[in-house]
């Protein structure tokens, strides 16, 4: 899978740029604050119809224009065309110019995984990262994931509502829980297959960037223990009090364990950056091995955070996407990859919101 052309207009820092990329490994040479990350960020919200940095679309829009623009050829299986349209008042979203109706038909048209800076907070941050890597995850995975999760997101959204008033109905109320039962129960076996099959590569990745030194674990913790109405059931009182709804899969955990202690309070800083880094490695090698290709790899400015041992853990990923015709793009300020990939690179000079070779 690889990206044939990109097509920017009013986004971040580009005015308008149309640029052609041919398969293999992409550098992205420039200062800080001229546009490299932008085009990462474009490729990942064709792909995602998100940022990686956690923004909204109004924070993508440049200076003084009304709307963005992000568009580009996905060539993989087939060749798929895809345009997308943002601003305040409209939204566009069209695979080969005919409008995406539903979005579990256009995940998975353009596969990516990005090692960013904001990975950290994989490891550091708050259950809802981790849950939403998992979710990612299985949107590019299970055609059937996305929608589950907007409906029980919603059935969530309409039961908290209800707790949220004085005077409860209580026909209504048991109307949600038996919907958002019903969705979470699905959810929760979704995720629970997952893990066993994405930890022994994770456990590998870190293998590989860490030298050995540390036995990682994953472990998946549902909120639900057990019956997942009955649950509900036994904290109705507190769920009155508190006026949400306390038991489910959006209050679900990855718990990361280095010699079977948490990372997060635990690891030093460069035990958590190379635990970060094994789970994306993890995630493409599972893309990988379930459609056959390697999904398109955006590296931000990582390798400069990374010693040469952690870099050059990262090589054997690198190399497999080359040798399979696949894509890599990687900004950087300085020539700071690894040697080993010092052949067939195409380089580009980002300066001030435009690309050169």
């Amino acid at each position: 899978m690889h990206l044939s052309h990109l097509r920017l207009r009013d986004f971040r820092n580009y005015p308008r740029l149309d640029v052609d990329f041919a398969p293999g490994f992409h550098v992205l040479l420039g200062d800080n604050a001229q546009g490299k990350t932008n085009i990462l960020e474009a490729i990942y919200l064709m792909a995602t119809l998100r940022s990686f940095r956690g923004v909204g679309g109004a924070q993508m829009v440049r200076h003084g224009q009304k709307g963005y623009f992000v568009g580009g050829r996905a060539v993989g299986t087939g060749e798929h065309t895809i345009k997308l349209y943002w601003s305040s008042t409209e939204r566009k979203l069209s695979l080969d110019d005919q409008p995406v109706r539903r979005l579990g038909d256009f995940l998975g048209t353009l596969r990516v995984v990005v090692f960013c800076t904001e990975d950290l907070q994989l490891v550091k941050g708050t259950g809802r990262v981790r849950r939403r890597f998992i979710d990612l995850l299985l949107s590019q995975t299970h055609a059937s994931y996305l929608p589950l999760l907007q409906r029980y997101a919603q059935a969530l959204r309409s039961r908290n509502a209800l707790l949220k008033h004085r005077t409860v109905d209580e026909a209504a109320l048991e109307s949600f829980t038996r919907e958002v039962v019903r969705l979470g129960n699905e959810m929760i076996e979704l995720r629970r297959q997952l893990i066993p099959r994405l930890s022994p590569l994770t456990r590998l990745a870190h293998r590989r960037i860490s030298n050995d030194a540390e036995e990682l674990r994953l472990e998946y913790q549902p909120s639900v223990r057990s019956d997942f109405a009955v649950e509900l059931a036994k904290n109705r009182t507190r769920e009155r009090t508190f006026r949400s709804t306390l038991v489910g899969p959006h209050r679900d955990d990855l718990q990361l364990l280095l010699n079977d202690k948490p990372a997060a309070q635990f690891g030093s800083e460069g035990q958590k950056r190379s635990l970060a880094v094994a789970l994306k490695m993890a995630q493409a090698e599972y893309l990988t091995g379930l459609h056959g290709a390697p999904p398109i790899l955006l590296i931000d400015d990582v390798m400069g955070e990374l010693d040469l041992r952690r870099r050059t853990g990262l090589v054997p990923l690198l190399e497999r996407a080359h040798d399979a015709r696949g894509q890599v793009f990687m900004t950087c300020t300085e020539e700071n990859w690894p040697s080993e990939l010092g052949r067939d690179l195409h380089r580009w000079t980002v300066r001030n919101g435009a690309l050169s070779r």
